[in-house]
């Protein structure tokens, strides 16, 4: 039997011949400069392979001449203009390649990543391959890392390409193709028209990117309009002689702060007039740390931005190259649950011959140090969280950063939670009631190996209940309340994960889409990057704010439904074309009314260009103040 393998990138398809040949095979060059055949027999099951790939996604889609030009028809007409489909100029080599190799195929084994986007990859090989045989049976190989024995299950176990992932990426790219083109030129060819001399590029539209640019408007709005608020609060701490030097323990005042200048006064001067302070209760108990989840692609994007201080896109273009390298798993999860089967003593044995953790790591598998990771509450029943799959000992720069805290964490997760003595005091002065809490870390456990967390002992006196003592500060201080900062690229993907914007693959990209646009600007302060959305970014969305939609196109809720209603075309309980029609008579509704109105979208970004705007300089500035 001859069977024609067909990867997604060509690291993927030499990687497999690799392991499935045992470095035994044969190459041929193709019409392509990047693409290689890889022929060899696979005795396991009595066939001869040739493995080859694509670079991407074959197909390209585009309106019909008729509308493909911006100036041949009303925006409007791009909802129901006939779309194209055909192979991109670009991928002519690699169509060529796939029809001569299936010509003499038996089985048309397709190796795409396992996700949404791979199963429509896939199912585009299935249609050039087709043209050249039409009965090819047709397979799919599934695998979340490129290790051994995993490509070997893959190629001896084949299932069936889901289709119906397939076809609600086909949906997805036909719905943003027609929304994207009608608000683009619709908005494009009004703002250019008055501002000539501001607007010379175009002003894209996309149903992702546009509710991602407005979670960074609204946080800036809400910086703008703050205004600080003073508050007051009684500060007490008593000062402990120790071997060393003096260490003052703070308590802090149950009802926080209040903002009545008048009230606190009164209360403070009434504290006052007691000399001394009773303890009405002390806790000790044991406490934990826990250590943390299993690593999903969001918690990778989240972490590599406020850790790593990488941007999204950079982290997960790491993770890809890592995992087409072998040494990790899959990168694109939505699940933070292993599996209970799951072999995790051979991949750390694979850890212990670090410099850094290799110890860690022979503790967790030789010293009774391992106990299974926590669950999460995601499984996409597709991969498995995110885990090394072999040592990488000779990584530079941010590949080697990556990888570590990948690696770090998943030996975090298989560690103890880190174990401590908490002791609370609870103090009663002149009818106030305040507390001190100190900890006593007594196993740091996962901490040894996860120096991303931080969890420190604060030891406190040895108060007794009922115990009296004279407050060795006693103040009466004030403090500002503290402005929101800008977003952060971290909090931007925990935005719109939780809004359904994007998936945990195509949230980086979103971001750095609206950066590339130049709505959004990123700007530095210390190590920290904040989001500034640009004068017209502010213009575009509050202008759309103003037309007053029920769900505005700066909002998550009609991405969300778009999201929810690809996920049931997924499960087969509603057809791609089903979810095409309901989505583009929303949509419809929406561009007739932001047409309408856009006078209001003008109005904004006219104040924000020609008024030079007030986009923010400066993404945060302390506005707290004690004295």
């Amino acid at each position: 039997m001859k069977v024609l393998c067909v990867a997604e990138k060509p690291s993927i398809s030499k990687s497999i011949s690799q392991i499935l040949s045992g470095g035994r095979f044969a190459t041929r060059a193709t019409g392509s400069n990047f693409v290689k055949n890889y022929d060899f027999d696979y005795p396991q099951t009595n066939a001869h392979f040739t493995v080859t790939c694509v670079a991407g996604h074959l197909l390209e889609h585009d309106f019909a001449e008729t509308h493909r030009k911006w100036q041949t028809c009303d925006p409007f007409a791009l909802f129901e203009a006939p779309i194209v489909t055909s192979v991109a100029k670009d991928k002519k080599a690699i169509e060529a390649n796939l029809r001569a190799e299936a010509r003499n195929a038996d089985q048309l084994m397709i190796w795409t990543d396992c996700d949404r986007e791979g199963e429509n990859i896939g199912a585009e090989i299935v249609s050039v391959c087709r043209q050249s045989k039409r009965n090819i049976v047709v397979k799919r190989a599934r695998f979340s890392a490129i290790i051994a024995q995993q490509i070997h299950n893959a190629a001896q176990h084949p299932i069936n390409l889901d289709m119906a992932q397939a076809a609600a990426v086909d949906a997805r790219i036909f719905l943003d193709l027609r929304i994207g083109a009608a608000f683009t030129r619709m908005q494009t060819m009004s703002l250019q028209d008055i501002f000539k001399q501001h607007i010379t590029s175009v002003v894209s539209y996309g149903p992702c990117q546009f509710p991602t640019l407005g979670f960074v408007v609204s946080r800036y709005n809400q910086v703008q309009a703050f205004q600080p608020e003073q508050f007051w609060y009684i500060y007490l701490a008593l000062t402990s002689n120790t071997s060393q030097e003096q260490e003052e323990t703070p308590f802090n005042w149950r009802r926080g702060h209040l903002f009545e200048f008048d009230v606190a006064l009164a209360i403070y001067e009434d504290v006052l007039r007691h000399p001394r302070a009773r303890v009405i209760k002390v806790t000790k108990k044991e406490t934990k740390k826990w250590k943390p989840y299993p690593l999903t692609t969001v918690e990778l994007q989240k972490a590599g931005s406020r850790l790593l201080k990488l941007a999204p896109k950079k982290v997960l273009d790491i993770a890809e190259k890592l995992y087409q390298g072998g040494f990790l798993s899959y990168p694109r999860t939505e699940t933070d649950q292993f599996d209970p089967q799951f072999d995790f003593m051979t991949l750390i044995a694979k850890q212990t011959v670090d410099p850094a953790w290799g110890a860690f790591a022979t503790g967790l598998r030789d010293n009774n140090g391992f106990t299974t990771p926590r669950k999460g509450k995601n499984n996409d029943q597709a991969h498995p969280p995110i885990h090394p799959t072999a040592h990488a000992g000779n990584l530079t720069g941010d590949d080697k950063r990556v990888y570590e805290f990948i690696t770090r964490r998943f030996l975090a997760c298989c560690s103890k939670d880190a174990l401590g003595f908490q002791t609370t005091v609870d103090v009663e002065y002149g009818g106030e009631e305040f507390s001190a809490t100190g900890l006593i870390v007594l196993e740091r456990n996962y901490l040894e190996v996860y120096p991303y967390d931080k969890w420190s002992s604060k030891e406190l006196p040895d108060f007794q209940e009922g115990e009296e003592f004279v407050p060795s500060i006693c103040e009466l201080r004030d403090g500002w309340t503290t402005k929101p900062t800008l977003l952060t690229e971290a909090d931007l993907v925990t935005l719109m994960d939780k809004n359904g914007i994007g998936t945990d693959a195509t949230i980086a990209q979103h971001i750095e889409t609206i950066i590339d646009r130049g709505y959004v600007l990123a700007r530095m302060e210390g190590a920290t990057k904040y989001l500034v959305p640009s004068t017209l970014g502010i213009g575009l969305i509050d202008g759309y704010n103003e037309i007053g939609f029920d769900r505005s196109l700066s909002k998550p809720q009609l991405r969300r439904q778009t999201e929810r209603s690809m996920v049931e075309v997924c499960q087969g309980t509603k057809t791609k074309n089903d979810m095409l029609a309901e989505s583009i008579d929303q949509y419809k509704e929406m561009f007739i009314k932001a047409r309408r109105e856009f006078q209001k979208v003008i109005t904004n970004v006219r104040t924000r260009l020609e008024g030079g705007g007030n986009a923010c300089c400066c993404p945060r500035t302390p506005s707290r103040r004690i004295r």
